[in-house]
C-alpha cells in the first residue's frame, strides 16, 4: 500500500472517530440493521393467545425503538355490528395511563416556574378545602405520588356510557369538602385516583388553561400523537374499539371516563409509544432533562414501604414503577403505568436507557396481562439487538423447606383488614401459616410453611408471607409472589396486603344502633342515568358485620352511631379506595354517604304497582327510584314510555343485569321473580309504565 493511500486511510478513520464522538449516543442504533422478525411473531403470537383465550376482545400493541416504531399489530374483534377491523388507528380508551399524561403537564409548568412540587396544594388551588385541618400540608408531588392522605376515588358520574357530561369532575373540590383524611400527608404511597383529580385541576389553574386543550398543546401536537383525544373532543365513535361486558351479550356504547387527568384519554398504541419519547429522550422541548428524569425516581421510598423486593410497583411521579420486574433481574430500570376502566384497558412500559418502549392496549382483559404481553416484546426486542444474550428462567421462591418456629411468632394471628377484605389470619405452634376469608367462610383457606429465613412459603413456591411490625406500631401481612400466566409470561408483585385489626367494643346504644341496621341494604341514588355502573350488577351496600370482628363494619371502624370510619393505613394497593361510611335520616328516610355517593335504605323501597298502568317521577332531589317485582307482576311485561333524559334497569334474583336501556335501547321486556328496577332521570323525569 502506498504512503498516499495510507493517509487517505488515516483521513477516513480521523473522521469517523470523530463523527463517532460528534454525534449523539444511539443515533446510530436508531438505524440498526435489526429486523424485528422474531419480535413481530411474539407478539402476535402472545395477542392471539388473549384474545382467544384470557377473555380479551380486542388488542393492539406498537414497539417504538430510539423513536422509530418498529413492531405494531392488532388482534380479536372490533365493531360486531359491521364487521369494521381494527387498525393502527383505532382507538381505546387508556384509563390510568392518562396520569402520565397529567405528571407530564404537572412537570411542564414545574419547567415554567409556575409550579413548586413541594409548595402547598393551597398555593395555587386556594378554593381546595377539607374537614380534616392537615389538607394544607398537601403538596403538587404527593398528589402524583400517591402520597397525599386522601381516601382514594371520588369518581361519582365520572364512568358513563356515551356521555361526556363533566359535572361529577366540576363537583370534586366540593366532595372533598366532607372528607377527612386517611394518613398524614407523605406518611406513605398508597394509589389514589384523587390524587390526579386534583393534579388536573392543578394544571387548569395554574395555565389558566382548558386540560383537553393544554395537553393537546404541550404533548399530542409536538409529538404529532393524532389519534390521542378526550371526552372533551370532537371524537368519531367509529374510531373507537368496541366494548363489551360479560353482563351484556353485545357490543356497548362508548366508553366515557369524564375525570380525564385520572383515566378518561382515549389513544392508540402507537401513540402511546409516540408519547414515551419524553423518557426516552426522543422528544426534545417538551420537558427538561431534569424533570423527565424526576418522574423516574423512587418516590416510593419517600414513606412506609416493605424492603425490596421484585415487584410490579414502585412509584414514582406518575408512574406505577420505576424498577419494574423482571427487567430488574437484568440491570435494566424499566417505568410501567397501567391503566383500567370498566371496559378498557392499557399498559405502557419505557426502557430509558434501551430507549425501547412498548404500549399494549385492549378491550376487556386487564392492564396486568398487557403489561405482560408488553414485558414479554421488549425482551424479545433486546434479545434480537443483544442487549440481552438470554432470558431468564421463570422464578419461585423454592418448595419450603420446614423450620423450628419461634413460638412469640403466634401473637401475630388475629383478623387482618385490607381493600373490602377481613381475612382470619391462624398460626399453629408446629408452623403452620393459614389464611381464610371472614366473609366466605366456606372458601378454602391457604396454606404456608415457616422457613428458616423467618418467612411463610406455599406449598409451590410462589407465594412468600412475612409479618412485619412497622415504625407506626401497626402489623402488617407482607407478601410477594410470583404468577406465572401460562403461555404469557411471569409478573411479580410485593405489598403489605393486609394490617391486623385492633379490637372496637362498642357501647350500648352505639351497638343497638348498628343492630337496626343489621343485614339491611342501601340502594344507590346518586348516578346519573348513563352510568356504567348500573350494568354491571345492582348497585347496592350491604350492612354486614361478623362475630370474628365486632365492632366493625368490614374494614371499617365503627366509631359511632351513625358512622363507621376507615382506619387501614396500607401503602401500594391494598390500602386504595377506602371510605368513611356516614348514615343519616332525612325526611324520615335513612340514606348512607360514601366516597361521594350516595345510597338509600331498602326501606325506601317499595313494589311495582302490578295493575295495568301507572306512573313513576324523579323528585326534584334526582334520586334514582327504586322497586322491587312483587308477586302478582312476575311473567307480565313491562313496558315503558321513556323520558328523553332518564332509563331504567332491571336486575334478577341472583343480581345480573338484565336489562339497562342505555345499552339495549329496549324498553319493552318480561318481569322475572325476585327482580328489582331502578328508574333513573333528570329532576321531573316521568316514566308511564304498562304491565301486561
Amino acid at each position: 500500500m502506498d504512503m498516499k493511500m495510507k493517509n487517505r486511510l488515516s483521513r477516513l478513520v480521523i473522521a469517523a472517530l470523530m463523527l463517532a464522538l460528534l454525534v449523539p449516543a444511539g443515533a446510530f442504533a436508531a438505524e440498526n440493521s435489526t429486523s424485528y422478525e422474531a419480535t413481530k411473531q411474539i407478539a402476535a403470537q402472545k395477542a392471539d393467545l388473549l384474545t382467544k383465550s384470557y377473555g380479551t376482545a380486542s388488542l393492539q400493541y406498537a414497539l417504538i425503538d430510539h423513536g422509530k416504531i418498529v413492531v405494531s399489530g392488532q388482534s380479536g374483534i372490533n365493531h360486531v355490528s359491521d364487521n369494521t377491523p381494527l387498525t393502527a388507528d383505532s382507538m381505546y380508551g387508556i384509563g390510568s395511563t392518562s396520569k402520565m399524561f397529567t405528571t407530564v403537564a404537572v412537570m411542564k409548568l414545574v419547567d415554567e416556574g409556575k409550579i413548586d412540587l413541594d409548595q402547598p396544594l393551597i398555593t395555587y388551588i386556594p378554593d381546595f378545602k377539607m374537614k380534616d385541618e392537615r389538607y394544607k400540608k398537601i403538596t403538587p408531588r404527593m398528589l402524583l405520588n400517591h402520597s397525599s392522605g386522601l381516601s382514594g376515588s371520588t369518581l361519582s358520574n365520572g364512568f358513563l356510557f356515551d356521555d361526556n357530561d363533566t359535572s361529577g369532575y366540576d363537583d370534586f373540590l366540593k366532595q372533598l369538602e366532607t372528607q377527612r383524611l386517611k394518613a398524614d400527608p407523605g406518611a406513605f404511597s398508597v394509589y389514589c385516583n384523587d390524587g390526579f383529580n386534583l393534579a388536573e385541576i392543578l394544571v387548569e389553574r395554574v395555565s389558566g388553561m382548558n386540560f383537553t386543550d393544554f395537553i393537546h398543546k404541550y404533548i399530542t401536537e409536538p409529538l404529532d400523537m393524532k389519534n390521542t383525544k378526550t371526552p372533551q373532543d370532537d371524537v368519531n365513535n367509529a374510531q373507537l374499539a368496541g366494548v363489551y361486558s360479560p353482563a351484556y351479550q353485545g357490543e356497548l356504547p362508548r366508553d366515557t371516563v369524564n375525570f380525564i387527568g385520572t383515566g378518561g384519554i382515549y389513544s392508540t398504541a402507537e401513540d402511546l409509544a409516540r408519547f414515551s419519547q419524553i423518557f426516552t429522550g426522543n422528544a426534545s422541548g417538551l420537558l427538561s432533562e431534569k424533570s423527565a428524569t424526576a418522574i423516574g425516581k423512587p418516590e416510593y421510598k419517600n414513606g412506609m414501604w416493605p424492603k425490596e423486593a421484585d415487584s410490579s410497583f414502585a412509584y414514582g411521579l406518575g408512574w406505577d414503577s420505576v424498577n419494574l420486574f423482571p427487567f430488574n433481574d437484568y440491570g435494566i430500570q424499566a417505568l410501567t403505568k397501567g391503566g383500567d376502566t370498566l371496559l378498557s384497558h392499557a399498559s405502557l412500559v419505557v426502557l430509558p436507557e434501551q430507549k425501547l418502549s412498548v404500549a399494549v392496549l385492549s378491550s376487556s382483559g386487564s392492564s396486568a396481562l398487557d403489561q405482560i404481553m408488553a414485558n414479554e416484546i421488549l425482551l424479545s426486542a433486546m434479545q434480537e439487538k443483544g442487549i440481552i444474550k438470554e432470558l431468564k428462567p421463570a422464578k419461585s421462591y423454592g418448595v419450603p423447606v420446614k423450620a423450628d418456629m419461634p413460638q412469640n411468632v403466634m401473637e401475630h394471628a388475629g383478623i387482618y383488614g385490607s381493600l373490602g377484605q377481613l381475612s382470619k389470619l391462624d398460626i399453629s405452634k408446629d408452623g403452620e401459616l393459614s389464611l381464610s376469608s371472614v366473609a366466605v367462610p366456606a372458601a378454602p383457606a391457604q396454606k404456608f410453611t415457616y422457613t428458616a429465613d423467618g418467612s411463610f412459603v406455599s406449598a409451590d413456591g410462589s407465594v412468600k408471607l412475612n409479618l412485619v411490625t412497622e415504625d407506626n406500631g401497626r402489623t402488617y401481612l407482607w407478601v410477594r409472589a410470583y404468577s406465572a400466566i401460562p403461555g404469557l409470561g411471569q409478573m411479580a408483585m410485593s405489598e403489605y396486603q393486609a394490617e391486623k385489626l385492633e379490637p372496637n367494643e362498642l357501647s350500648k346504644d352505639v351497638a343497638k344502633a348498628w343492630e337496626a341496621r343489621e343485614g339491611k341494604t342501601y340502594f344507590l341514588v346518586s348516578e346519573k342515568y348513563t352510568s356504567q355502573v348500573y350494568l354491571m350488577s345492582p348497585p347496592i351496600a350491604h350492612v354486614a358485620t361478623f362475630k370474628e370482628m365486632p365492632g366493625y363494619l368490614m374494614t371499617n371502624k365503627i366509631t359511632g352511631a351513625n358512622e363507621a370510619l376507615n382506619m387501614l393505613n396500607i401503602p401500594t394497593l391494598m390500602g386504595r379506595d377506602t371510605s368513611d361510611f356516614h348514615f343519616f335520616t332525612e325526611g324520615g328516610v335513612e340514606y348512607l354517604q360514601a366516597a361521594g355517593s350516595l345510597f338509600v335504605s331498602q326501606d325506601n323501597v317499595t313494589p311495582l304497582y302490578a295493575g295495568n298502568k301507572s306512573k313513576t317521577k324523579i323528585q326534584d332531589n334526582g334520586h334514582t327510584r327504586w322497586y322491587t317485582v312483587p308477586e302478582q307482576a312476575v311473567g307480565k311485561t313491562l313496558t315503558v314510555k321513556m323520558p328523553e333524559e332518564g332509563s331504567f334497569a332491571v336486575y334478577d334474583a341472583s343480581g345480573a343485569c338484565v336489562n339497562f336501556t342505555v345499552v339495549s335501547g329496549a324498553n319493552e321486556m318480561v318481569l322475572p321473580a325476585n327482580a328489582i328496577i331502578a328508574f333513573i332521570g333528570e329532576p321531573g323525569s316521568q316514566f308511564e309504565i304498562t304491565l301486561k
